[in-house]
């Protein structure tokens, strides 16, 4: 689903993002989105099937399909409209029920409005009943459910068929050697929770899909970025390849820069999937996990070659490690080989919506002051910290992707103790380029 407009306010909920997301030739009908011109029966159908499936948003005034340069946005009388919908899922459903109305006016005189229906499968009971049956989603379709899809809606409860925004990643660790002191600069991580289809649930990794998640990854934007830590110190690379604990349930994804130094690997990135184990309850939704971690010795590295001074990170390549973590999340390609892995739908890959930092020392004494960074009296240190995003946002989206980095970074200084974060971060989108 649109994870933008999925959590967004009443009052975010404008014509003109609506029509945003109706223009994008991307943008089809799914498990998760529906479009329907006007009311009709089985609009209340689908209404019942994404309440016993994974959730979604039906868009009333909407058309499925124009013809070329014709208006998809065509608009409804939004109270009558409501008031139909409403009268017949008290009717029709077994046990009555009915998900949440947001009217979106044109706001223009013509007085008509869409009309969005969100379906939050965490609230809706299940299994929702209609005409003695169970309708549910597959492939942007509704079908009926058989037997034993009956009888898992009945053993589940309430809040298992769809995965909560604010569901938790663990915390990072950083390695330790022999003596037990740290071998990493920090570890940044971000991750997501996946539902899996039902080949998820027993069907082992697929050698091929994994090796094209690694080929997604490699083509990302993550990369790139990470190259930047060195400065030029370091630019070849082993891209994203299996390495370590691997299973047939889980896959861990490895890249590496690689120095001619005794450090070989300065930076890092680790991608861990794992499906859910093929005992889980049968009582609660099956969960993949997907972690993304970037690991950085840059400042053991800069020791290890000897520079003179402490090295500090530029507070501008964090910027462009965080962006591009978040854009390898949302990336294309990405997502498709996550959803095949998971075998779901592409709209139920969420984004990312939590950021883990753990650092070696301070975060004040991690990072360069750039002229800009000033600290605090007696503010005491800060080792990293938890990061949540604003589920508002939708993050394929460059501008909003800013957004949210922008926001980690400034609470990132002010947990650090330090002022003059916010001032830095506004240099740097002003001038497009790294600041000094």
């Amino acid at each position: 689903m649109s994870n933008s407009l999925w959590a967004a306010s009443a009052a975010d909920l404008t014509i003109e993002r609506i029509r945003a997301l109706a223009a994008r030739p991307d943008q089809v009908e799914s498990l998760t989105l529906e479009f329907k011109r006007e009311y009709s029966s089985s609009l209340v159908k689908t209404i019942a099937a994404m309440a016993n499936t994974y959730g979604g948003l039906i868009m009333v005034g909407i058309a499925d399909k124009v013809e070329p340069g014709s208006e998809r946005v065509v608009g409804v009388d939004a109270q009558a409209t409501i008031d139909k919908i409403a009268s017949a899922c008290s009717e029709r459903f077994d046990p009555p029920w009915e998900p949440t109305f947001i009217p979106v006016p044109f706001g223009d005189q013509s007085g008509l409005s869409v009309v969005v229906i969100r379906v939050d499968a965490n609230v809706a009971p299940r299994p929702l009943l209609i005409d003695l049956k169970a309708p549910i989603r597959l492939s942007g379709q509704n079908s009926t459910a058989d037997r034993d899809r009956l009888l898992r809606l009945a053993r589940e409860a309430s809040a298992a068929g769809v995965l909560s925004m604010s569901h938790n990643i663990l915390d990072p660790h950083l390695n330790t050697d022999n003596e037990g002191r740290p071998t990493e600069d920090f570890i940044l991580r971000t991750g997501v929770a996946l539902p899996t289809g039902e080949a998820g649930t027993w069907r082992p990794l697929s050698e091929r899909s994994v090796g094209a998640l690694a080929q997604a990854l490699t083509a990302s934007a993550l990369p790139g970025a990470l190259l930047k830590l060195g400065h030029g110190a370091f630019d070849q690379f082993m891209g994203f390849r299996r390495l370590g604990h691997n299973r047939s349930r889980t896959a861990r994804l490895v890249w590496q820069a690689v120095s001619g130094s005794s450090l070989k690997h300065p930076v890092e990135a680790v991608v861990t999937v794992t499906l859910p184990d093929i005992y889980y309850s049968s009582a609660v939704a099956p969960v993949a996990s997907v972690t993304i971690d970037v690991v950085s010795r840059v400042r053991r590295y800069a020791n290890v070659v000897g520079i003179p001074h402490e090295y500090q990170y530029p507070v501008p390549d964090l910027i462009d490690v965080l962006d591009s973590l978040l854009n390898a999340a949302v990336d294309h390609d990405v997502v498709t080989e996550l959803a095949r892995i998971a075998d779901i739908d592409t709209a139920l890959v969420p984004q990312p919506r939590e950021l883990h930092l753990v650092a070696d020392g301070q975060v004040a004494r991690l990072l360069q002051p750039g002229g800009q960074l000033k600290q605090i009296p007696q503010a005491g240190p800060s080792f990293g910290g938890t990061f949540r995003a604003n589920p508002a946002l939708d993050l394929r989206v460059t501008a909003e992707r800013q957004e949210q980095v922008d926001d980690w970074v400034r609470q990132l200084g002010l947990d650090a103790g330090l002022t003059g974060m916010e001032a830095l971060v506004e240099l740097y989108r002003a001038q497009g380029v790294h600041t000094p």
